[in-house]
């Protein structure tokens, strides 16, 4: 069970990955936080690969106050999306027309919503973003929707002044990616507390067990 958690989690961030890719190429509009790294890597020269690892980690650092710890899978993402990234950029072309433009953002957001539940069913823990806007909940008593759109309100209007894109896939993004998880997690969530794994979450191990109560918040802050 442990070597199918593995490759889901690893498949599921590489697919991520390529799902960003798929969101560029398109042309349409990129969710809050792609907006965000689209901008930053505008401005810096940096490669959005290296704009997510790098705004991945500077996330964490907000879940110190947050007293949120991060578990296998939070690291993994915070390398691998952007890796994946930049890969499917360099091998994935522009589309210049508009059917081709809709078909590349319809994949996009499959691919994207797939990815996501194979990475969050896989229990080993949520990704920073997820993992900012749980934790800001948990902190502060406020729902994960009104903490989700706080914070996505912040780095999409950062983003968009920053020159990131900002269009109908972004709207399309908001309203198909809750309720696509939703749908397809169960197919992907693997039974929590398998008698092997026990040790890993327990207390002081910061493990999947460690931030698994929120994995499952997320879901619905689209729904």
């Amino acid at each position: 069970m442990l070597t199918r958690r593995l490759l889901q989690l690893f498949i599921g961030l590489a697919m991520y990955g390529i799902s960003l890719a798929m969101f560029i190429r398109a042309g349409l509009g990129l969710d809050p936080w792609d907006v965000f790294h689209q901008g930053v890597a505008g401005r810096t020269g940096l490669s959005i690969g290296v704009v997510v690892i790098i705004v991945s980690f500077l996330v964490l650092l907000l879940w110190i106050p947050l007293r949120q710890w991060p578990g296998f899978g939070t690291l993994c993402n915070a390398v691998l999306v952007g890796v994946f990234a930049d890969i499917g950029l360099a091998l994935i072309p522009s589309f210049s027309h508009l059917g081709g433009q809709i078909g590349m953002l319809t994949g996009a957001v499959v691919l994207n919503g797939i990815a996501s539940a194979c990475y969050i069913g896989a229990r080993f823990g949520p990704g920073a973003r997820d993992g900012l806007m749980t934790g800001l909940a948990r902190r502060t008593g406020w729902s994960v929707r009104v903490s989700r759109t706080l914070i996505e309100v912040v780095v999409l209007g950062v983003g968009w002044l920053l020159g990131g894109s900002v269009g109908v896939g972004t709207v399309v993004y908001a309203l198909a990616i809750g309720p696509l998880v939703q749908l397809l997690l169960p197919r992907f969530m693997v039974p929590a507390k398998l008698p092997a794994e026990e040790a890993i979450g327990k207390p002081g191990n910061h493990g999947p067990a460690a931030v698994e109560p929120s994995l499952e918040e997320p879901l619905a802050r689209n729904a």
